[in-house]
């Protein structure tokens, strides 16, 4: 396995290096068959505005899926702790999922059933907004997957949104937890004169959700 450990506003000391290789290596001794890369990165904010400010992220590449976890507190070794319990139960949770899919077929709309409402469309004098200067780059590999499988991704990530190349359409999509529950899904729209920039939100309710509508 290997782990890379990288830091932003702090120095890597042989103890916080050691630190780390002990508590990760602990999270993910049951999960090493699956585990191929594990990269930390460990920061302070310097910005007083920013609390806590002693920040740690762990991103682990299992078998084509990126499982990730990320904590902060007011201490450097507690924020790894954390994150390293964090990063163990995403790991089960993948582990499980793994192990549920082996042992049964699940078809896209038992997880993701749709509302039965028309597709909103964003305005189009809504104009993005851009940070003024980039801060982090991360580059990930973009294989293509189903609608479920996004979904999955999207709940080891540790993130409100997850961008995926659709396996149906070969195009890129964007599924993200709703603010009043479910997710949703913003796609390319095509055709009609319009530009590839527009884009369709399509929403989505979790599969208790959906249960809890039929009883």
């Amino acid at each position: 396995m290997k782990l890379v450990i990288q830091g932003k506003n702090i120095e890597i000391t042989e103890a916080i290096r050691e630190y780390v290789h002990q508590k990760i290596e602990k999270a993910v001794v049951h999960f090493q068959h699956l585990t191929t890369e594990v990269d930390v990165h460990l920061s302070v904010a310097r910005n007083p505005r920013i609390n806590p400010s002693q920040i740690a992220e762990v991103t682990i590449y299992a078998n084509g899926t990126v499982v990730r976890a990320e904590e902060s507190s007011e201490s450097l070794y507690a924020s790894i702790d954390l994150v390293a319990n964090k990063i163990a139960r995403q790991l089960r949770r993948y582990k499980e999922k793994r192990h549920e899919q082996i042992h049964a077929s699940i078809k896209t709309a038992d997880v993701l059933e749709p509302e039965s409402v028309a597709p909103t469309l964003l305005s189009d004098d809504r104009v993005p907004e851009l940070p003024g200067t980039v801060v982090r780059t991360k580059y990930f590999a973009m294989p293509p997957m189903t609608l479920q499988e996004a979904q999955e991704q999207l709940e080891l990530v540790d993130h409100d949104f997850y961008m995926f190349r659709s396996s149906e359409t070969g195009e890129i999509n964007v599924i993200y937890e709703r603010n009043h529950g479910g997710y949703g899904v913003i796609q390319p729209r095509n055709g009609n004169g319009h530009t590839n920039g527009k884009f369709a939100e399509i929403a989505h309710r979790k599969p208790a959700e959906a249960l809890n509508r039929k009883g």
